[in-house]
């Protein structure tokens, strides 16, 4: 269920953090190979061993993609940070950056996954044409809509910012919003235009331009935030003063990234074969049908916008106050969703497919074997990178982050929302593939349900601790409220999910998940004792945030892992058998 900012589908995904419930973009790789089992020599017949060395080789290129993107992707969020800092104009920025990306994603990006991909595989596969035509006339209604709703955006962004921007319309913050909302909010036509060839291209088994296109789009950003740094400099300025060549050459390069991104796109259409041409009898795309399948996913996609209207405008009060803003909460979801993406999502992605399978076959037990095995792996493996990030919250911070107009206070305010995320990273993918569950059911309905009160709870929680603590505290605040409705959605979701597939074997995943938390809090007392007996103190030098970082981070690794062996958490001495014995081959 998300929690976090939206990253406006391929076009800023791995510039910011993500929305929940559907498949992370950037981030869909793994190994076919089921979970905790060494590889195994292949001996299907040579049709089938085709079949799959084609498989490996576009997991490969998604991976080798993946990583890269995600790569380029952070470090566009450095150099943005570098380049604005983390006050109200940084903050303007990304909450001028999300007005987009909201647009789409109620618009488009929900259904794309959750109806569209799979009725074009499934045109592809009984249309005559291959569902060319379809796709035609698909790509021909969303050019239409998308451009509508681009243009309708851009005149309306004076009530989108007053709707996330802490209520107000006018002041030099909220002006500074608006200007930069009608540079980007264009970018909901190339975002969608790439998504949807991005789909069409996945669909005619073409991965390698949808993953590297994204990487164009980051480097644009790079190069716009460093042509920013050399011509006005790294420095704090106020809404007021960022003038119009400021605003142009910030909101113009995002913008640019986007189209660049959705052009790179283009040739790999030609080389599929696919042929772009305008059909506009929209009857034969079943658009009733399309409705009916995308309604709880439309549905899901409301009820997320509002928690997500919340969070912003408690947010940008925040930053109005000198204290983390959208752009620090922005950076920290970032490194939640790398965490996230590289391990969970790679999990859940193996799991989707077999956990699919064996609800299309009726065998709920093995649905509910994969689930258990899931959760339990998900928690042991990424509970020692929570605690790096609540223990090392500061030298990462420091040594992340602090450069430019990114000073010394707003490395600090990034370090305490930091350490309040560490607590939502497991309960986060834990709700995550509990939901995709659901969809492996196939069920979209109950998730979005679910969504309901978990987004309402989200939302009570951040307005209480906001009401109750100070603005230093608001952006922790959000987080603490994240985790809480993530551990919320998982237990619901748990509840729901065992009269239709049976035990999930609760009490197995409350023994790991025990001796996880032994091991966890040992590897967190370690580490913050070592730390401690580091130079440097609560505000570091870049030297010493990077020793803290580089000395913490091994000793938490390695405690945890001893910890782990000697526990017997099976998640983790499997992966450390299997990793002795092909380094002893």
């Amino acid at each position: 269920m998300s929690g976090g900012l939206y990253r406006s589908a391929n076009a800023a995904r791995d510039g910011g953090p993500g929305a929940g419930g559907r498949p992370q973009d950037g981030a869909t790789f793994i190994s076919a190979e089921p979970l905790n089992q060494p590889a195994m020599e292949s001996t299907a017949p040579p049709q089938e061993q085709v079949a799959e060395a084609s498989a490996a080789t576009n997991s490969a290129v998604m991976a080798v993609g993946s990583l890269v993107s995600r790569g380029t992707g952070f470090l566009r969020n450095l150099v943005i940070a570098a380049a604005l800092g983390g006050a109200l104009v940084g903050d303007a920025y990304t909450t001028a950056q999300i007005l987009p990306g909201m647009v789409y994603e109620f618009l488009l990006g929900g259904v794309l996954t959750s109806v569209l991909i799979p009725v074009l595989v499934r045109r592809r596969k009984s249309d005559a044409d291959g569902g060319q035509a379809y796709a035609q006339r698909l790509l021909t209604l969303a050019v239409l809509a998308l451009g509508v709703a681009a243009v309708l955006a851009v005149a309306l962004a004076s009530p989108l910012t007053w709707l996330y921007g802490s209520g107000e319309s006018t002041g030099d913050y909220s002006q500074l919003v608006t200007a930069l909302a009608r540079l980007m909010l264009p970018m909901i036509f190339f975002s969608g235009l790439s998504a949807l060839i991005s789909a069409v291209l996945n669909t005619r088994g073409h991965f390698a331009a949808p993953m590297w296109a994204p990487i164009l789009n980051n480097l644009v950003v790079i190069g716009t935030a460093g042509l920013y740094i050399a011509v006005f400099g790294a420095e704090i300025v106020r809404p007021g003063d960022m003038t119009t060549g400021r605003v142009l050459l910030i909101g113009g390069g995002t913008l640019l990234g986007v189209a660049i991104q959705a052009a790179g796109l283009l040739p790999a259409l030609r080389k599929v074969g696919f042929r772009w041409k305008l059909r506009f009898d929209f009857r034969a795309l079943g658009l009733r049908e399309l409705g009916r399948l995308g309604a709880w996913m439309i549905c899901y996609v409301a009820v997320s916008q509002v928690g997500l209207i919340v969070l912003f405008n408690l947010l940008n009060r925040a930053g109005k106050e000198n204290a983390a803003g959208p752009l620090i909460y922005n950076n920290v979801f970032l490194l939640l969703m790398t965490a996230h993406g590289i391990i969970a999502v790679s999990i859940i992605t193996a799991l989707m497919p077999r956990m699919s399978a064996a609800a299309a076959d009726g065998r709920y037990a093995d649905l509910a074997a994969d689930l258990s095995r899931g959760t339990r792996t998900v928690t042991a493996v990424l509970a020692p990178i929570a605690v790096c990030y609540a223990v090392l919250a500061t030298p990462i911070a420091f040594t992340l982050f602090r450069f430019g107009a990114f000073n010394e206070d707003n490395a600090t305010a990034t370090s305490i929302v930091l350490l309040a995320a560490a607590l939502a990273l497991v309960p986060f993918a834990v709700s995550q593939l509990f939901t995709f569950a659901f969809y492996a059911l196939p069920d979209t309905r109950t998730p979005a349900l679910i969504n309901i009160p978990v987004v309402a709870l989200r939302i009570g929680v951040q307005i209480v601790l906001f009401v109750a603590f100070s603005a230093s505290f608001a952006g922790a605040g959000m987080m603490i409220g994240n985790a809480i409705s993530y551990l919320a959605a998982a237990i619901g979701s748990a509840w729901l999910l065992r009269p239709r597939v049976g035990r999930i074997g609760l009490g197995e995943i409350m023994r790991t998940g025990g001796r996880v938390a032994v091991a966890a809090l040992g590897s967190a007392l370690v580490g913050l004792l070592v730390v401690k007996l580091l130079p440097g103190d609560d505000t570091p030098t870049r030297l010493e945030a990077i020793v803290q970082l580089v000395v913490g981070g091994a000793v938490i690794g390695g405690t945890y892992l001893g910890l782990a062996m000697v526990l017997r958490i099976g998640e983790i001495t499997e992966v450390v058998g299997m990793v002795r014995r092909r380094l002893g081959r």
